[in-house]
């Protein structure tokens, strides 16, 4: 018996839409320089954006001893944008950042997702 070839044309008519979005967000990652986490996940919302880099802040609660009280911190974070993430993230969105090596004398963070639009977060 002979089997019966797909030619490329064919397979393509045969793959979702869905699968095709997938492979184009990955193509881009691939096309982006990888670089591979370790250690510590921060949430924070953007509040600065440079070219290929955003700055984050969140707050924290502290416990003082001295006072016997909670002070709130804010931190801020300078993190990496990926190329492909670079259009969708914007002043005022929640995002979550990954601990990498250090990537310059302050970027030590990757993004990793957007979690929440600047405008689900003001609510």
């Amino acid at each position: 018996m002979e089997r019966k070839q797909k030619t490329k044309a064919e397979a393509k008519k045969n793959e979702s839409p869905k699968k095709d979005k997938e492979e184009k967000i990955l193509a881009n990652a691939k096309n982006d320089k990888r670089v591979g986490t370790r250690g510590r996940l921060f949430e924070g919302i953007v509040t600065k954006k440079f070219p290929k880099r955003i700055v984050i802040e969140f707050e924290r609660m502290i416990y003082v001893r001295k006072y016997e009280r909670y002070a709130r911190l804010k931190t801020k974070i300078h993190a990496r944008l990926p190329d492909f993430m670079e259009k969708d993230i914007n002043i005022g969105d929640l995002v979550r950042v990954h601990e990498c090596r250090p990537l310059s004398k302050i970027i030590h963070f990757v993004v990793i997702q957007k979690i929440k639009d600047a405008a689900e977060v003001n609510k």
